[in-house]
């Protein structure tokens, strides 16, 4: 995140929650939906004494983690408008891990190279600035594994992991059973046959 902003937006108040962009501009991709409608900007401006960085990232990672209040109005975009950063990274998530869950388990060279850019891909193409520098600085920390499918969908599955933590929500089993049940098998009570 940059701590400088252009003089238009100085002045301005933004709600928390509202992500603001590297060029210091609300960022639509990096914010909640919920955090974009005009109402939030009222209700929320007693909350607006801090700094704006600090108040947005702390404001979309309580959203995120589902700490406030819903409003009477939907926290989705209407259909037929672009997606918002809990629509995209749900998405990403689960083309990830469903493409993991159908790796194989003995890739070839040009398959394991293939994965691998795709993955050093995502943090200098994902559209939300702030989601793919962390993934990023994630991805140096944590080579992908593209050994294999139990490999991949297990490093996957703790990078998702790592996000869910900062976000408070739940801890999901790396185990390949819980991996493959979540992701390409189903439960075995069938429900999902």
């Amino acid at each position: 995140m940059t701590n400088a902003t252009p003089e238009s937006t100085k002045a301005k108040q933004f709600p928390p929650g509202m992500i603001l962009g590297p060029d210091g501009k609300p960022c639509k991709i990096c914010t909640a939906f919920r955090n974009w409608k005009p109402d939030t900007a009222a209700k929320n401006s007693e909350s607006s004494n801090k700094p704006s960085s600090f108040t947005a990232t702390a404001g979309v990672m309580s959203e995120l983690a589902g700490f406030t209040k819903a409003s009477s109005r939907p926290d989705t975009p209407p259909e037929g408008c672009p997606p918002d950063v809990e629509q995209l990274g749900r998405a990403t998530w689960t083309f990830l891990h469903t493409t993991a869950a159908y790796y194989p388990d003995r890739p070839t060279p040009r398959q394991k190279a293939n994965m691998y850019s795709l993955l050093s891909s995502l943090p200098i193409l994902y559209p939300c600035t702030h989601c793919a520098a962390d993934l990023g600085e994630n991805v140096k920390s944590h080579p992908p594994d593209v050994s294999g499918r139990v490999g991949l969908s297990r490093w996957l599955c703790e990078r998702h992991n790592e996000v869910n933590e900062k976000l408070g929500k739940p801890i999901f089993d790396c185990s390949i059973k819980k991996t493959d049940e979540r992701w390409k098998d189903g439960p075995s009570d069938g429900r999902c046959d």
